[in-house]
């Protein structure tokens, strides 16, 4: 292999690692944010959290990777945006220990008041990093200026523009939009429908937003035909995936708001090639850039075999997860208020990846004499 193309393929493998995040970790975002609007009863919120129970922490291990990727291939790169951007990714940080607090703990005391707390740390965990990484990969479309030393001169309010702040109540709209068609997707009974309802709703402020930001992107920033290209599949998909949902084709109208989410951070990244999302303007001839950033060529070699051993045996073993999860929820799946189990689903509802689970994706536990399901001990169903 040619040594000059191993920053380039290492800069495509960051690139999907946060693809895959955006677009697996986009929908439990939305499903946390969901939760006061979709989430009238402590039963519907329970339905709600156990549709991404099994998959939350293993969404959030791509970011993880991008993250332990990007320190090793690019430390430069890395270096630069972590201390530059201490304030961000801090918030970010912040946002992912309140949900993980909340999806661990919610359910350790049968108590209403302690419950909403911890869905509120779910909700604001979850907003708060989605504005942030909205706003965040629109400054690198707009280039994040640095000096000769690779530092970045900017402030934290200068992070804050126009295109910024569309960057990142886009992000937040594509989620909850993403999130609601999950929901359709994983559930029946009322939530169902309810979530379909809100999908529409929020599909056409999303379409909106979409097509404002790729369109402002590509007249300013813009990389040519590709660039034009991804444009378009992301308006179209999101237009398709809002009337999808709303026709009752969830999984299609899934399948739309991740195509929508692809094509949208393929754009950043295609403006960010090469010079990974800095303004190299101000720093007189010494650009940080995807060559200067790289590690050595041996380190670069080592991790790409690394790479091919590993990341198909991920891949694999995280759609056997979804595989097995694949069966819808609902409110009847759940015990009621005084601890008395509900009747019995129909048997199919009780195959593999149907029974209810807690946070952790655990099944619920029956009473082997009745065959009804009972309330687990901690108070999760």
């Amino acid at each position: 292999m040619d040594p000059s193309l191993l920053p380039t393929i290492w800069f495509i493998l960051i690139a999907v690692l946060w693809l895959g995040y955006f677009v697996l970790e986009g929908f439990d975002y939305g499903v946390a944010m969901l939760l006061p609007i979709l989430g009238k009863t402590d039963k519907k919120r329970r339905v709600m959290i156990n549709t991404i129970g099994p998959l939350w922490d293993g969404n959030e291990v791509w970011l993880l990777t991008a993250g332990g990727a990007t320190f090793a291939a690019f430390p430069g790169w890395y270096a630069t945006l972590f201390s530059g951007l201490y304030l961000p990714l801090l918030l970010v940080l912040v946002g992912l220990i309140l949900r993980g607090v909340a999806f661990e703990y919610r359910a350790k005391r049968d108590d209403a008041r302690w419950r909403a707390m911890f869905d509120w740390f779910a909700i604001v965990g979850s907003f708060v990093p989605s504005l942030v990484w909205g706003v965040g990969f629109a400054n690198f479309v707009v280039g994040l200026p640095v000096n000769a030393d690779h530092i970045f001169i900017g402030s934290f309010w200068s992070l804050f523009g126009p295109f910024q702040l569309l960057g990142g109540v886009m992000a937040v709209a594509l989620f909850l939009t993403h999130g609601a068609i999950f929901i359709a997707l994983k559930t029946r009974g009322e939530i169902h429908e309810e979530a379909k309802a809100f999908a529409w709703k929020s599909g056409i402020v999303t379409v909106v937003l979409v097509a404002a930001l790729v369109v402002w992107q590509n007249l300013q920033w813009g990389t040519g035909v590709a660039g034009w290209v991804l444009a378009a599949v992301a308006i179209v998909a999101i237009a398709a995936a809002t009337a999808l949902a709303r026709a009752g084709r969830e999984g299609w109208a899934f399948a739309g708001t991740a195509l929508a989410t692809l094509a949208i951070w393929v754009g950043f990244f295609v403006t960010m090639y090469p010079d990974l999302g800095f303004d190299n303007s101000l720093n007189q001839g010494a650009p940080l850039d995807l060559w200067s950033a790289a590690s050595t060529e041996y380190t670069l070699t080592i991790m790409t075999w690394a790479a091919v051993v590993f990341v198909p045996i991920v891949l694999c073993y995280q759609a056997w997860s979804y595989w097995v999860f694949r069966k819808r929820l609902s409110v009847e799946n759940l015990p009621d208020d005084t601890g008395q189990a509900e009747a019995e689903p129909e048997p199919q509802r009780v195959a593999a990846g149907a029974a209810p689970v807690d946070g952790h994706g655990n099944d619920t536990p029956t009473d082997d004499s009745t065959g009804r399901r009972e309330q687990g001990t901690d108070g999760e169903a």
